[in-house]
């Protein structure tokens, strides 16, 4: 572990160590919400709250699916816990609401949220800032299937441009599959898009803070069953095997760090996030594929797991994120 790694655990046990639990206030935790990720942000948002209660913060869970979010302004909640997944959770909406009841909220403000929901908006932004990304086009009714095969070569990979969790996602190896991999993600979202395929080692960086202090927690390496990270693999299947430490040379994991944490950065993300990155086998250069501005905090989810790498157990993650929005100030939607 490195010496930075060490002092950002270090830092968080000394910063609970200070915290007056009773600053905290009232504590809302958002979860389920109406998105297709709704199952996961229930999951997450019950580790949060179970979490933070057994802290001994005063915490108490709402559902945006089932309740209307205007009816946060009656809960008199201090400071809320986003554990909300994908559309209207994790896309800016959700944050915005919350500027306008200037009530602190956990993870990225209202821009970046929007940002980093939209899968091509984010890649247009790693693009100018020249950071490597996939190639990628837009899918539309009228697109020249053999021209997108074309561009982009095949395999490749066709999904909707505002959702998570591999919703929606399909591994396209003929152009013939490429009208039917288009439907299914036109039935989830307008957007749709459409990427090279990089073959290679799946990894993901969780990042932590904002601005010039962020700073990248440790690699982790994802091997799923078959070589098929879906939905089931991700969040309920017991096969699918995370490395940490990846057992990848110290300079690739150091690589990997960089290159996400300029793109945490380049989206103006804050408190948390995790960047998707492919390895590619052929070459050994790290390719961005999304940024989460609200992670799973489920057993299976990966910032924890990093985290506790990095010297913090899962309890002491989610009471420390929460106190991070102690530092916002009024107005404040980066």
């Amino acid at each position: 572990m490195s010496k930075q790694l060490m002092d950002w655990g270090q830092r968080v046990q000394t910063q609970l160590a200070n915290l007056d639990l009773k600053s905290l206030g009232r504590v809302g935790v958002l979860l389920g919400g109406r998105s297709g990720e709704r199952e996961i942000s229930l999951l997450s948002g019950n580790g949060v709250l179970e979490a933070l209660r057994a802290k001994g913060v005063d915490a108490y869970a709402f559902d945006t699916g089932l309740r209307c979010p205007t009816e946060l302004a009656k809960e008199k909640f201090d400071r809320v816990f986003i554990a909300l997944h994908g559309r209207y959770g994790e896309d800016g909406t959700i944050q915005g609401l919350l500027e306008l009841l200037n009530l602190p909220y956990t993870g990225s403000g209202v821009l970046a949220s929007a940002l980093a929901i939209d899968k091509i908006a984010t890649k247009q932004i790693w693009i100018s800032n020249g950071l490597a990304t996939p190639e990628f086009e837009e899918l539309t009714p009228a697109s020249d299937w053999s021209a997108v095969v074309k561009k982009l070569g095949l395999p490749l990979i066709v999904k909707p441009a505002h959702e998570g969790s591999s919703l929606g996602l399909t591994k396209v190896k003929s152009v013939d599959e490429l009208p039917a991999a288009y439907q299914l993600a036109a039935g989830l979202d307008k957007k749709v898009i459409a990427e090279t395929c990089i073959i290679g080692d799946e990894l993901t960086c969780p990042l932590v803070g904002q601005g010039a202090t962020a700073e990248a927690l440790p690699v982790i390496k994802i091997i799923p069953p078959q070589a098929n990270y879906d939905f089931h693999n991700k969040y309920f299947s017991d096969e699918t095997q995370y490395l940490c430490p990846t057992g990848l040379a110290p300079e690739v994991n150091s690589q990997v760090q960089a290159l996400s944490l300029l793109a945490y950065k380049a989206l103006g993300c804050r408190t948390w996030g995790r960047a998707d990155v492919m390895l590619d086998q052929k070459t050994g250069k790290p390719y961005l594929l999304e940024m989460n501005t609200s992670p799973g905090m489920t057993s299976h989810s990966l910032v924890p797991m990093a985290a506790k790498a990095a010297g913090v157990v899962y309890a002491d993650l989610v009471l420390w994120l929460l106190s991070q929005t102690m530092q916002q100030k009024e107005g404040a939607s980066a």
